[in-house]
């Protein structure tokens, strides 16, 4: 599958032309993502990543690192940080802009190590693709994180995406958990494959955090249904 979020963060980065990113969904218009948006600054974030950046701590893992922006920040800060991305062209300008540790690898794959936080933002649920899926992600992390570690993790509720009830509720599928969605990404007139991208709204996350053994602590809440997370262990009782 073309790498299309590596190319434009490539162009970007070396002046290439680059254009803007857009992403449509299966209950969505397009929308425009600007390329410039995965390089801001630490001050130009909204305020749930800064605050997950701020509670970082010890040895980082930095899951769907992009562009590298808030691992070289952690970096600035004098953690140590390594970054993981599917995408070759990510990981590449990560290093260009000097980010010290990556691996171009899918999270599932990746066991090098364990970390005292794991940071999942822009959408962290999004990569367990599907909710049967969920478990599975939240497993492999467990497997990652070191013995009183934390996964930073953020995600939004997209009720406000569906047609209200007269009652007070919402229209949703009836074949699928309504924050399941299917995404495609073009830049440049390429268009990628469709690809299933989860958002968790807090109850149900907070459920299956705790099926999965972890502890769920709801840290901020933002100006639109998302949400900063956080997923414990209980010291000495990692397997």
């Amino acid at each position: 599958m073309a790498d299309i979020l590596g190319q434009a963060l490539l162009d970007y980065f070396h002046g290439n032309d680059p254009e803007d990113l857009v992403t449509e969904t299966n209950i969505s218009e397009e929308d425009v993502v600007p390329t410039s948006y995965f390089f801001r600054s630490f001050d130009e974030m909204p305020s749930l990543e800064q605050h997950a950046l701020k509670l970082a701590k010890g040895t980082v893992l930095d899951v769907g690192c992009g562009a590298g922006s808030h691992g070289i920040w952690l970096q600035e800060q004098g953690l140590n940080v390594t970054g993981i991305d599917v995408s070759e062209g990510a990981i590449a300008v990560s290093k260009l802009r000097g980010l010290r540790r990556t691996h171009q690898v899918p999270i599932l794959d990746f066991k090098l190590g364990t970390f005292d936080t794991i940071l999942l933002l822009m959408n962290g649920t999004g990569i367990f693709g599907t909710l049967e899926q969920a478990s599975i992600y939240l497993l492999h992390l467990k497997k990652l994180l070191k013995n009183g570690g934390q996964i930073l993790i953020d995600s939004s509720d997209l009720q406000y995406m569906y047609d209200a009830t007269e009652e007070g509720g919402i229209w949703v599928p009836a074949d699928r958990y309504y924050g399941e969605l299917e995404f495609t990404m073009t830049y440049k007139s390429i268009a990628s494959e469709p690809f299933p991208w989860l958002y968790l709204d807090e109850r149900l996350f907070h459920a299956l955090a705790m099926e999965n053994g972890f502890q769920f602590e709801l840290i901020a809440k933002g100006d639109h249904f998302d949400y900063l997370a956080r997923l414990t262990f209980p010291k000495d009782t990692l397997l």
